[in-house]
């Protein structure tokens, strides 16, 4: 019985002496982080075939091209807004003085109020219902 188990502890350590090992070597797929770029139109079309995302809106028309009406709208509001500042500013600064009450510009609601430190304007938007406040002060 002592021989058979001295032949078993033997037997495993014959085994581990001579088993053969090798290195684990790793080589990443991705061509960004160092694999073979031979790889880049696999990972492509890969990422394209699960990609279930669709666009919303109208196909017929591009990604960046803009609708020249919006575009227009939005090019004389801001130069609506822009005389209106320069205005304010000329009347604040300039020889006449800034007169207060409530003005409807198209889509803007603008409240002219004075206080104690200055003229605080207020700036409604109608459409969108977003408001600015602006406070300009004595000097």
């Amino acid at each position: 019985m002592l021989h058979h188990r001295l032949f078993i502890i033997f037997s495993l350590w014959l085994v581990n002496v001579t088993a053969p090992a090798q290195d684990f070597v790793y080589q990443p797929t991705n061509p960004a982080f160092g694999g073979s770029y031979l790889n880049y139109n696999w990972m492509l079309s890969s990422a394209q075939a699960q990609n279930d995302f669709q666009e919303e809106g109208d196909s017929s028309r591009g990604r960046f091209e803009r609708d020249p009406l919006d575009d227009f709208e939005e090019s004389l509001n801001r130069q609506l807004l822009s005389q209106l500042s320069r205005n304010l500013y000329q009347d604040q600064f300039g020889e006449g003085g800034l007169e207060e009450g409530q003005y409807e510009l198209g889509n803007y609601l603008i409240d002219v109020a004075p206080t104690g430190e200055g003229i605080q304007i207020t700036i409604l938007d109608t459409g969108t219902g977003s408001e600015t406040t602006v406070s300009v002060p004595y000097f």
